[in-house]
């Protein structure tokens, strides 16, 4: 796959998200710390529930034992790792992501 620099890290506040545009698809991409250690997930802006692209404004938790973000429309869990929604059967889909150079990158 092609890897394409969406934004800096920098630019991603710890544990929250920022949208960002791939291929005219939105992007919520998160950045995640614990400690000194940092992952970085990314999942579909849209929330499939009220439609609207808020899912990297969302707030970032832990429940079940899984990172989550919870929607901010009708608060709905979703899983940062695998996209999986915790109260309903519904994925949304992941991009793998990289960092490079202090740079965040998605595949394409």
């Amino acid at each position: 796959g092609v890897w394409q620099t969406v934004c800096e890290i920098d630019d991603i506040p710890p544990n929250s998200g920022r949208c960002a545009l791939l291929e005219n698809h939105q992007v919520a991409v998160f950045r995640i710390c614990e400690g000194e250690e940092q992952s970085f997930f990314a999942i579909d802006n849209r929330d499939p529930f009220s439609e609207a692209h808020v899912l990297s404004r969302g707030i970032v938790g832990s429940l079940q034992g899984k990172v989550v973000v919870a929607s901010p429309v009708y608060k709905q869990h979703f899983c940062l790792d695998s996209g999986q929604c915790l109260e309903e059967n519904v994925q949304l889909r992941t991009w793998e992501v990289r960092v490079s150079g202090g740079q965040v990158q998605l595949a394409a």
